[in-house]
């Protein structure tokens, strides 16, 4: 059987640093922090008092007020994300077979705050059992594909991947890969995540995860430097509009990029932490290589997963040496975390726009923050530090890695 070719033909995004694909490119290629004091809730007794969050967002400007409310944030942010990238495709949603349409989408959490509220009302009332009628479908993971298939009527797959932080990119390549099989002509792809609440930043911090730089949150995510201390905390979604090439081809869409192979594996090591050795993720990469029938030295840039820990950094950066040798000080190397934070669940749909958006742009976004070399980090790997650098890019790789050893890797292609 042959395979189908799969494009993108639309992009959304709704990020910290950009509430549309245009604002969070430029926010990308000018170095531009996502980070601040949280305002979601009070943080004064936390351990970190600082995420990125959205900003300069009113649900009510493109959702109707009685249709939000029954929605967590993070089945409204994948509604607006995925609204973007549906107009971006021009779709004719008129004309469309959508018993052929799909919507694959990925959440690690799902709706955090809904649970966190119901539960603190229930604890704060007699005992009597008194719950909103809506918290089940607000919390669970997979009712912000459910939403989004509803508005448009599409009738094609529709659920949601769980990998904690590699959840989205396993959304993609589920969507990658039903494409290819024929089952459907389009997909909506991506992830979302809304986790700056009480629970999400309490949990994180209580693992030592997140960085505690307190007194300068701009600089916290800083992914490779020396002295980075955990993650920052990020929110948002990112919808990609996947498509068989002909059914593009045939519309006249506009192709970003072709979507040429995806890979996944396991570290099989740690509930949290990463191989020291990154054996899953040069398994990871080398299977998406595998997939897209490409060899290390055709890969110009890779996204890395790179959440700013002092573990998951290194190992990572040892993986890419181990599976590209000597190609690897000939990539553009970034991590554009450092300026959006981890958006768990969404991390790799964002990411992943960046990286096409670097293809199409010509320019690859910074690692920002960076201002102490590590000793243990090869010093001859161009790590994009603090400043965007022009580069043709034919093939761009994102690496999105999860708690429980999940590691996901997709690879872009610009179409020949």
């Amino acid at each position: 059987m042959e395979l189908k070719r799969v494009v993108v033909t639309g992009l959304g995004a709704l990020t910290p640093i950009g509430n549309t694909k245009d604002e969070y490119w430029e926010a990308l290629i000018s170095g531009k922090s996502g980070a601040a004091p949280v305002t979601h809730f009070d943080p004064e007794k936390f351990k970190t008092k600082f995420a990125c969050e959205i900003k300069n967002f009113e649900v009510t400007d493109f959702i109707d007020r009685k249709l939000a409310k029954r929605m967590d944030k993070f089945s409204q942010y994948a509604m607006v994300a995925s609204d973007e990238a549906i107009v971006d495709s021009k779709l004719d949603l008129d004309s469309l077979n959508k018993l052929r349409v799909g919507v694959i989408w990925g959440a690690g959490i799902g709706g955090l705050e809904t649970f966190q509220e119901e539960v603190l009302n229930f604890a704060a009332g007699d005992g009597t059992p008194r719950f909103n009628p809506f918290f089940i479908p607000k919390m669970i993971a997979d009712i912000a594909p459910g939403n989004i298939s509803i508005k448009y009527g599409f009738m094609g797959p529709n659920y949601t991947t769980v990998s904690a932080c590699a959840s989205s990119a396993n959304s993609m390549i589920d969507a990658l890969n039903t494409i290819r099989l024929g089952t459907c002509d389009v997909i909506i792809t991506g992830g979302s995540e809304a986790a700056v609440t009480i629970a999400g930043m309490g949990g994180f911090n209580a693992m030592h995860a997140m960085s505690t730089r307190n007194d300068d949150p701009q600089t916290a995510s800083r992914p490779f430097d020396a002295n980075r201390d955990g993650f920052v905390l990020g929110e948002g979604a990112g919808a990609i509009v996947l498509e068989e090439y002909e059914h593009a081809k045939a519309r006249g869409a506009k192709i970003y990029a072709e979507v040429v192979g995806g890979g996944l594996s396991s570290d099989a090591y740690h509930m949290t932490a990463p191989h020291p050795d990154g054996i899953g993720v040069v398994a990871v990469m080398k299977n998406c290589l595998e997939n897209a029938g490409l060899k290390p030295e055709d890969v110009d840039h890779i996204n890395t997963h790179g959440t700013s820990t002092p573990l998951g950094d290194v190992a990572e950066l040892k993986a890419i040496s181990e599976v590209f040798g000597s190609h690897a000080k000939n990539i553009n190397i970034n991590s554009t975390k450092s300026m959006t934070g981890h958006l768990l669940g969404a991390a790799g749909a964002i990411e992943s726009i960046a990286s096409i958006l670097a293809m199409e742009h010509g320019i690859v976004p910074p690692t920002i923050n960076h201002e102490t070399v590590d000793e243990n980090i090869d010093p001859e790997l161009n790590l994009t530090l603090n400043k965007a650098q022009k580069r043709d890019i034919k093939v761009a790789m994102s690496n999105t890695f999860g708690f429980g050893g999940h590691n996901a890797c997709v690879l872009f292609k610009k179409l020949d």
